[in-house]
């Protein structure tokens, strides 16, 4: 409770002393870059495999011929789309945005680069946080729609080039009975997980104490935390989201 209660305090101080409008524009387009521009590759490359695998698997386990084979594609979309998109790469995520967001502002830290800009009058946290948090939020639900549209283009390629399901078949199963709320459902995912990784991970950087080795135990300490807040908001949206927006 006393972390938590720290984490809440640490949030509260990111809205006070504010900088220009400006300065936080020019961060946060920064911190877009590095978080979502130089994330688009291995997003893509890890959904393409994702949606290859479970288009295979899925096959493997509908041998009936009293089962169309559109249900393959029509499951590997309802898996990526729930789960896989937004759930599977907030771990990848985490292991890679977070822990260079918690390694670099525990650098700043314990080279007294952070004292440096509270003598100067600047609310640190607010300066270096901010516009992570931010940035988060704008770039991982883009990244999550490009994980999306990835792992089933990934699953059409494994599917017709194994022989495993026709395009027909596939296009057919991608389209069948399909729920608008699914799309609302994983983007309302992306945000709460962008925001828990993005500011868990600020938090452990910014507290960190001691040399070098403390920064490589705050970089794990965040991913860590970071990947137990998702799994935890990943069951509770699923609790009290999915009657709603799913009708289930």
């Amino acid at each position: 409770m006393e972390g938590f209660g720290k984490y809440v305090m640490f949030l509260s101080s990111l809205f006070v002393r504010r900088e220009s409008f400006k300065t936080y524009f020019d961060l946060t387009i920064e911190e877009s870059y590095q978080i979502g521009v130089k994330s688009i590759y291995l997003v893509a490359l890890v959904s393409c495999f994702i949606g290859a695998v479970t288009t295979i698997q899925t096959a493997y386990n509908l041998v009936t011929p009293l089962v169309p084979k559109s249900v393959i594609s029509n499951v590997v979309r309802e898996m990526t789309l729930l789960e896989l998109a937004p759930t599977i790469m907030a771990v990848i995520y985490a292991g890679k945005v977070g822990s260079s967001m918690a390694s670099g502002i525990g650098s700043m830290r314990i080279t007294e680069q952070i004292d440096a800009l509270e003598v100067m009058g600047i609310n640190s946290s607010s300066y270096l946080v901010l516009p992570k948090i931010v940035a988060s939020l704008l770039m991982y639900p883009m990244l999550v729609i490009v994980a999306g549209v990835c792992a089933l283009f990934g699953g059409y390629l494994a599917g017709t080039l194994t022989g495993v399901v026709t395009p027909t078949d596939y296009i057919t199963g991608i389209r069948l009975n399909f729920n608008d709320g699914v799309i609302l459902f994983a983007m309302i995912k992306a945000f709460v997980f962008a925001f828990l990784i993005a500011s868990i991970s600020s938090y452990k950087g910014f507290f960190t104490s001691g040399g070098a080795l403390e920064v490589g135990i705050a970089s794990t300490e965040a991913v860590t935390t970071s990947v137990i807040a998702v799994l935890l908001s990943d069951y509770f949206l699923a609790q009290f989201l999915a009657p709603i927006l799913l009708g289930v």
